[in-house]
């Protein structure tokens, strides 16, 4: 019994001590890190995601294309080309496309004066993405013309699991907005 007490006198027991407040904090760090890399992670892919998206939707899919093809009769992609061109960029990073929950319609202004398609409009295409096509890009100015291109925009819930903090299972709703001008 007196060389038990002996040892937990010593120097050892301090330092037994501190590693056990120190590990925890640090795991927790840890922990937090490979969290917050992983939003980060998932945030970026979106939005490269909403990027593509909106790029496949601006450019015509061939200059030789029958008059009724693509989207609304014209040579641009249709909503199902522009929603699975999404979907390949975020299965890359292994996200589920099938997670993107409803949104509101993101509400964008019609083009004035459209170009080649008639008519802005604004549809939940596949997977719950907004495709609004013939948008006005910029504020309408004096001194430069107005612009109308694509807009793909979605939202994606992200889920943290970091165990003893305020922020386990807490969920946070990332969205994504990308936008091209259509070109002829």
């Amino acid at each position: 019994m007196r060389k038990l007490t002996r040892i937990l006198r010593g120097g050892e027991a301090a330092e037994i001590a501190e590693a056990a407040m120190v590990l925890p904090l640090v795991f927790m760090l840890l922990l937090g890190s490979v969290w917050f890399g992983r939003a980060f992670n998932i945030y970026s892919t979106i939005t490269q995601a909403a990027q593509q998206g909106a790029v496949t939707a601006a450019r015509p899919v061939c200059a030789t294309c029958p008059s009724g093809a693509g989207w609304n009769g014209t040579g641009f992609p249709n909503d199902t080309t522009v929603g699975n061109a999404v979907a390949s960029i975020l299965q890359a990073s292994s996200i589920d496309p099938n997670s993107i929950p409803a949104s509101p319609n993101p509400g964008l202004l019609p083009c004035p004066s459209p170009p080649a398609p008639p008519g802005g409009t604004c549809n939940a295409g596949p997977n719950n993405i907004w495709i609004c096509r013939a948008v006005q890009l910029n504020p309408a100015a004096v001194t430069q013309p107005v612009q109308c291109g694509t807009v793909v925009s979605f939202q994606y819930p992200f889920q943290f699991y970091f165990p003893f903090t305020s922020l386990s299972m807490q969920q946070i709703t990332m969205s994504a907005q990308a936008q091209s001008r259509m070109e002829n």
